[in-house]
């Protein structure tokens, strides 16, 4: 009789089950991570199981971040730059993060539909990523994930966002070289780029270029740029014919040359364990505070309370509440 798979070993010790070993993860192999890309995504025990297990294989993966305004042909632009890449040799890992459906809370999948070309290289591994409302565009386990990739040996991990409005500019906490896309032709997305998205891109991309106004848009985002008191190369692309598509690669290329120091896998969770914590935060006002805030909002307008005291006051009930809310007490 055939024996069952035997289960593997964690670094730490940790038995994780079958198909999430380590090894075959190290070694590239397709299978394992898919499996390790799911359990990391969930949250599973399996999944911080492996997480300790990849814990010293990481930190060699260049991370790029993909973000922009929607329409801008953010995955038309990836799925150019993943051949450019595999031409130079680059495996290339993908985190497409797709709206979540509402009725499944799963990835819709359309960013993995339109790259669709390398479906077939063993060099390629894409994954859609279901947003799941959260609102920066991007998966609250999108660095598990890039761990799993980096520990699985691709060279580049590119992370595209849903697509993006004046405050979300996560991507910042993510990558090593931020993409900023815009087109030409998307209305007021040049001044949502000046409020918020612009001042965290690396680099800024203008596809589209073989409309019209594609000068004219390059000419404003260099302008910006100028204004923003450092340099950024502008870089216009026709991603659909692939023009100019290999001056950005030229581009993240000199960049991560240029770089000091990487983000590292901590740097980087450390970044997202904060803004976990403060998303949880305001969730937690919304949802269980909102009396005792207006409460204190009147102390605050009758001059018997200042807002330094009530925030502190807010403080101390919020932790009341998570101790109170913890399976533990604790």
């Amino acid at each position: 009789m055939a024996q069952p798979p035997k289960e593997a070993a964690s670094a730490t010790g940790a038995e994780l089950p079958a198909g999430l070993d380590p090894e075959r993860l190290f070694s590239g192999d397709r299978v394992a991570l898919a499996r390790a890309l799911t359990a990391a995504e969930n949250e599973t025990p399996a999944g911080l199981a492996l997480a300790r297990a990849i814990a010293g294989h990481l930190g060699n993966a260049l991370v790029l971040g993909f973000t922009g305004a929607p329409g801008a042909g953010k995955s038309t632009l990836v799925n150019a730059c993943i051949g450019e890449l595999r031409r130079r040799g680059r495996s290339v890992g993908v985190l497409a993060v797709d709206p979540s459906s509402p009725v499944t809370g799963g990835a819709i999948l359309g960013d993995r539909i339109r790259m669709s070309d390398h479906g077939g290289d063993e060099g390629v591994f894409i994954r859609s990523v279901a947003s799941r409302g959260h609102l920066g565009g991007l998966s609250a386990t999108t660095s598990r994930l890039i761990d799993v990739m980096d520990a699985a040996g691709k060279d580049v991990v590119i992370v595209e966002t849903v697509g993006t409005g004046q405050s979300e500019v996560e991507i910042a906490d993510l990558a090593d070289i931020r993409i900023i896309v815009n087109a030409p032709g998307l209305g007021d997305d040049i001044q949502a780029l000046k409020a918020g998205i612009l001042e965290i891109g690396d680099i800024l991309v203008v596809n589209k270029g073989d409309r019209p106004e594609a000068g004219e848009c390059a000419r404003q985002l260099s302008a910006m740029a100028a204004m923003g008191g450092r340099e950024r190369p502008v870089i216009v692309t026709t991603a659909t014919t692939g023009e100019g598509v290999d001056k950005l690669v030229d581009a993240i290329g000199e960049l991560a040359a240029k770089m000091h120091r990487r983000l590292s896998p901590a740097g980087r969770a450390a970044r997202i364990l904060r803004l976990d914590a403060q998303r949880r935060f305001r969730d937690l006002l919304n949802r269980s505070l909102s009396e005792e805030i207006e409460t204190l909002a009147r102390e605050i307008t009758a001059g018997r309370s200042g807002f330094a005291d009530a925030a502190k006051t807010v403080i101390r009930k919020a932790a009341e509440r998570l101790r109170a809310e913890s399976p533990h007490g604790k």
